[in-house]
């Protein structure tokens, strides 16, 4: 049974947040507006990792997620002027992603709910370790170069690279439109 209590209000508080956020990025036919909706939904995940007492993931949700990358989208899409003023964008194939989306969805849900409740509705895995790994552990993980410090400078040089592209479509355009 579910017990109304401050938990479970904010749990709830934060899937309106996250599907709210979703569906308006889905929907929205304009580019700035999805970035927004898209930082609505980052936040409400963020709240999820508050719930999780996960403090520091939440911090990072917000610093890098919405305060990096949205921020990086949200100027992209203002630096390239032409972008902004599509107003009417048909796709004939909306069809199609709606089935290979809501398959994805199913698989997912299988995949999830099969490990941890089981077929017959009782839990089969057991925990694998007892061991917690602390906020200094994955930023030795995060650093180390054995580990995920490639990745990070990979995800680096891909927003520089976005940045410089939308950078110079903005001056192309800009050039364009004096001619």
């Amino acid at each position: 049974m579910l017990e109304l209590n401050a938990q479970s209000i904010a749990f709830f508080i934060f899937s309106v947040l996250v599907l709210g956020g979703a569906i308006g990025v889905v929907t929205s036919r304009n580019l700035i507006h999805g970035a927004l909706y898209l930082i609505v939904s980052l936040f409400g995940g963020a709240g999820f990792f508050v719930l999780l007492s996960a403090p520091f993931l939440a911090a990072v949700q917000v610093l890098v997620y919405i305060g990096a990358i949205a921020i990086l989208i949200i100027f992209a899409v203002m630096l390239t002027r032409s972008m902004t003023q599509l107003r009417e964008l048909v796709n004939a194939q909306w069809w199609l992603s709606a089935i290979v989306g809501i398959a994805l969805f199913v698989l997912l849900a299988v995949a999830v709910i099969l490990p941890v409740w089981g077929v017959d509705g009782t839990n089969p895995n057991q925990p694998v370790s007892d061991d917690i790994a602390t906020i200094q552990d994955l930023g030795v993980a995060l650093v180390d170069g054995n580990q995920y410090v490639l990745p990070f400078e990979v995800a680096s040089l891909l927003l520089t690279a976005a940045m410089i592209g939308a950078i110079f479509i903005a001056r192309d355009t800009s050039v364009d439109m004096d001619d």
